[in-house]
């Protein structure tokens, strides 16, 4: 049986960590990039990461919103999360005004992921 140095083991192993690292670094990415399948007109309502989003169609019939007619309604456990379309028909949220989204449905998500378990406060500030 051949003896091996501790520096051959240690470099051996942190080239095998570094592998591993890599390999789920890059399994995260393509799982971030791959978009789910988009909103279709109508409503969403789903549990996301122990976090009810409900998504309704916009139309003239929104009571109190803060958005314009004809604009989806995005709720996260009750409470409305403001959104706003941008001219290139991306969406951003006053969570995260800086990452834009295709959707409706992956920008809530992405609200649900940044507020961290944090309730969503009414826009405003207002209790």
């Amino acid at each position: 049986m051949k003896k091996i140095t501790r520096r051959q083991a240690l470099g051996t192993t942190a080239g095998a960590l570094t592998v591993l690292g890599l390999t789920a670094a890059a399994g995260a990415t393509n799982a971030a990039a791959t978009p789910s399948e988009p909103t279709t007109p109508g409503t969403v309502d789903e549990v996301y990461k122990g976090r009810r989003i409900q998504i309704t169609a916009g139309g003239g019939g929104h009571h109190g919103g803060h958005h314009s007619p004809g604009q989806p309604t995005v709720r996260i456990d009750g409470r409305e999360l403001h959104i706003m379309r941008n001219a290139d028909g991306t969406w951003i949220s006053v969570i995260n005004h800086y990452e834009t989204f295709s959707d409706p449905k992956l920008l809530a998500r992405a609200a649900v992921r940044d507020l961290q378990g944090a309730a969503l406060v009414p826009f405003g500030g207002a209790a």
